[in-house]
């Protein structure tokens, strides 16, 4: 597609001596600008790895990665990263955590100190975690640290979220929620172009489904592109959607392309 924001062209990682173990091998994925993009499959189907590439944390073996036309080559600061595992500092506040990407990092470069503090409130309150900003990650649930992971990323404003099974760790009641709010920061009322754009790993299929305009679904061992589904579920998305017809057709559909391969992977 002529519009792409991300595009992946015969991508292939390999790892180990003389690259014997192929991780992702030839894919091509093109992502669009406001596009929520989840990828699905089995373990061991290279999703972390291509997720790494983009972020430019690892290159690939062959083939090319490009943002906006230009390669991508290095992290940069128009990609955020958001890991599982939240990786807080124990030692800074909410506050502390949140804003120290523009201390330390490019995207604060220019602000004084108090443009920098009201970006910090308008994230932490967009976050929802007003009046818990000198609190310590100790002092926190897992869904109150992973909205602090969520808002130290988007303080930084990136244009990409790039967002690795961030709610896998969670309950699955507070999972639920987090999915709400994900959708609701990200802006699902707003028109795409006013949207960021995010690629999001998990092995959660209804989650997949719940969340992205597209899922690309890999195979394992090594991670090829099988399918890309688009899901036709209106937005705004909620309760209704996941009660639907549509979405479990939906969440079957993929089930059904990865079942037998999932199952190995889970055996062997």
């Amino acid at each position: 597609m002529s519009d792409a924001k991300i595009r992946l062209d015969g991508v292939s990682k390999s790892f180990g001596e003389s690259a014997s173990v192929v991780a992702v091998d030839s894919l091509s994925l093109d992502i669009k600008a406001g596009e929520f993009m989840a990828i699905v499959g089995p373990s061991g189907c290279g999703k972390t790895t291509v997720l790494n590439m983009l972020a430019g944390l690892d290159r690939p073996t062959s083939g090319t990665m490009s943002l906006n036309g230009r390669p991508i080559e290095g992290p940069g600061a128009e990609r955020g990263v958001m890991f599982q595992d939240y990786a807080l500092f124990p030692w800074r506040t909410v506050r502390g955590n949140v804003e120290f990407g523009l201390i330390y990092g490019p995207a604060g470069r220019g602000l004084s100190p108090a443009q920098r503090a009201d970006r910090v409130n308008r994230t932490v309150e967009m976050v929802g975690l007003t009046g818990s900003e000198d609190k310590y990650p100790h002092q926190l649930s897992g869904g109150m640290r992973q909205r602090v992971a969520l808002a130290r990323l988007m303080a930084n404003e990136p244009e990409i979220l790039l967002m690795d099974e961030p709610l896998a760790a969670l309950d699955a009641q507070t999972r639920v929620i987090l999915q709400d709010e994900l959708l609701r920061i990200w802006g699902q009322d707003r028109p795409a172009a006013e949207r960021r754009t995010v690629v999001f790993i998990t092995h959660a299929i209804d989650e997949a489904v719940f969340l992205a305009d597209r899922v690309a679904v890999l195979s394992s061992h090594p991670g090829r592109l099988k399918q890309v589904i688009d899901i036709d579920l209106p937005r705004p998305r909620g309760d209704e959607t996941r009660r639907s017809g549509d979405f479990a057709r939906l969440s079957q559909s993929i089930w059904e392309l990865i079942r037998e391969e999932a199952y190995r992977a889970t055996m062997n």
